[in-house]
């Protein structure tokens, strides 16, 4: 085994601590890899804009115009599916299938509620995510001001979130459940976890791919009780969606316009465009905001601990159904994982540091006999 060196920023040794000098190599071969892949963001499409505003990239003023007209309609007394229908029909958007009609949820609470009482919630909901992250930090790091930049990490990530103006948008809300989601997640404590990213899925439909990664996750380590509540939570979905589909069956044309599908094939290089575009990396060249990204992910391999796995599985799962799925004007997608995708950078210079020692590691045991 390789010689152990103090933490540099962490607590405990990183996960590649002691790593035999061959795995330590191969690791940083699949590291190179990573940012190689990272850097194909250069040449993939970049998501349908209609500014410069890295929001506006992101989440397309055109669908932000949409939903708050829905939401109008709905708070004038309108009922939703006939003010979805009406909206999304005047505005050449598909009405079919019945995925392309987002779930009321998000449109019937902001109607209910005052535009300022809505900004209040969506700011007190953001610090939430930081403060629950800031406890969810505490231990990690030996010092106080590695958990200080880590935090600033999630806040780098999730700059798009405190946008007011992005109200109506639904990755809005349900990225930062997923987020606080996360952050209260214990191995002993899972029952907050899966309330809240229950309430992200009924936003956001989408959402409901953390919450499978999560019962996945909580399978494979043998918590079965936390597993029976991510599928309880699932199920919860599967009532919504089907009574969402039922409404929206009875208001239906057989002449409006059908969607162009989920067959975006765009590739790893546009999930991390996207995530560039989203972020704070919006304001450095892609060439170096690209491998940034790739560094992020391969940082949560360097935390000891179950949240660190669930977590990597959680940014794959998004990778790679944003990788496959998603069109460059689905690309808002990535709001679901921004929030915490960069604080991976915490735990980078740990891990490169633990594998560098390794990976040069050149002792030899000598055998010596004596003879008497």
């Amino acid at each position: 085994m390789a010689r152990v060196s103090p933490p540099v920023w962490l607590a405990q040794p990183s996960r590649f601590a002691g790593t035999k000098r061959r795995s330590a190599r191969l690791v940083l071969a699949g590291l190179a890899l990573l940012i190689l892949a990272s850097l194909s963001a250069i040449a993939a499409p970049g998501p349908a804009a209609v500014s410069q505003n890295p929001a506006s990239t992101v989440s397309g003023q055109t669908d932000l115009l949409l939903y708050e007209s829905i939401i109008a309609g709905v708070r004038g007394g309108g009922d939703y599916y006939s003010v979805a229908a009406q909206a999304q029909r005047s505005g050449g958007y598909p009405v079919r299938p019945f995925v392309t009609m987002r779930l009321p949820t998000l449109a019937v609470v902001l109607a209910a509620l005052p535009r300022t009482l809505t900004i209040l919630m969506l700011y007190l909901l953001c610090m939430a995510v930081l403060a629950a992250w800031y406890v969810r930090l505490g231990g990690i790091f030996a010092r106080p001001p590695p958990r200080v930049i880590a935090l600033a990490l999630i806040g780098c990530g999730g700059m798009i979130f405190l946008r007011a103006d992005l109200l109506a948008f639904h990755e809005i809300w349900a990225g930062l459940l997923v987020a606080l989601s996360l952050a209260v997640w214990r191995d002993d404590r899972w029952v907050e976890a899966v309330a809240i990213g229950a309430c992200a899925m009924l936003i956001r439909e989408t959402a409901a791919l953390y919450a499978i990664v999560m019962a996945l996750c909580a399978l494979a380590g043998g918590h079965r009780r936390e597993a029976m509540g991510w599928a309880v939570a699932l199920a919860l979905l599967g009532v919504a969606v089907t009574a969402h589909y039922v409404a929206w069956s009875a208001i239906i044309l057989p002449n409006d316009p059908v969607g162009p599908g989920w067959s975006g094939l765009l590739g790893f290089g546009f999930f991390v465009k996207a995530l560039t575009l989203t972020t704070a990396l919006t304001v450095l060249p892609e060439w170096l905001a690209a491998p940034i990204i790739g560094f992020a992910l391969f940082g949560w391999l360097a935390w000891r601990d179950p949240a660190a796995t669930r977590l990597l599985a959680v940014l794959s799962a998004y990778a790679l159904l944003i990788s496959l799925f998603c069109r460059t004007d689905t690309s808002y997608w990535v709001l679901l994982v921004a929030p915490i995708s960069l604080v991976g950078l915490a735990f980078i210079p740990d891990a490169l540091r633990d594998l560098y020692v390794a990976a040069l590691d050149s002792r030899r045991i000598t055998v010596t006999r004596s003879v008497r």
